[in-house]
């Protein structure tokens, strides 16, 4: 069985809300099966599905495997230790929001919407 390569995309996020695996794979820069593994790890990680059950991931979502990704691979966490440093930065931020966190959350709820009246039309 002839292994598959993925190729390397600079790790910035297109200019979409909604990702298939494959895309996800190719900014990543890892198999298609590490990014459903981590998705089955760290539970902040959670794709919508589609009717046929394919996954379509926010760009949240992949925000959060890169961020994943820099501390396994980067940073050398284990995967547990990853999680923790992951709540440790939610609990921190939680704590302070700021005015442009707002910002870019209504800005990101605008572009799905948009996305959704797309598809929609």
């Amino acid at each position: 069985m002839p292994v598959s390569v993925v190729e390397p995309m600079d790790e910035t996020i297109p200019d979409k809300a909604y990702f298939r695996i494959g895309e996800v794979s190719r900014i990543l820069s890892v198999e298609p099966y590490v990014v459903r593994y981590w998705e089955s790890e760290f539970k902040s990680v959670r794709p919508i599905r589609t009717k046929s059950y394919q996954r379509l991931y926010r760009r949240k979502d992949v925000q959060e495997l890169l961020r994943i990704k820099a501390l396994l691979y980067k940073e050398k966490y284990t995967i547990a230790g990853a999680k923790k440093k992951l709540a440790q930065d939610r609990h921190v931020s939680a704590a302070t929001p700021t005015p442009d966190a707002y910002q870019q959350i209504l800005s990101d709820i605008k572009k799905e919407l948009e996305e959704i009246r797309g598809i929609v039309d």
